[in-house]
């Protein structure tokens, strides 16, 4: 999943060497913390928060065959 998440983000932004995954994982869920550079937050984020949540649709979808829940945060 985190390949996956790299692969997406990384064409997207100017310094995709700076894009880092970190994995969280408990009991019930999986927490992706995605972190880019500062400049390149708007990039991740969209318009209206539009490229975020296509971003979270498509980890979402490939998750789903997993028994715990999946969340995906970007930060900087």
């Amino acid at each position: 999943m985190k390949e996956l998440i790299e692969t997406i983000v990384k064409p997207l932004v100017d310094f995709p060497e700076e894009v880092q995954v970190e994995t969280i994982e408990d009991d019930t869920r999986i927490t992706y913390h995605l972190t880019v550079n500062k400049t390149d937050i708007g990039k991740v984020i969209g318009k209206q928060g539009r490229v975020a949540k296509a971003i979270r649709t498509v980890v979402y979808a490939a998750g789903s065959s997993q028994q715990k829940k999946i969340f995906l945060e970007i930060g900087e």
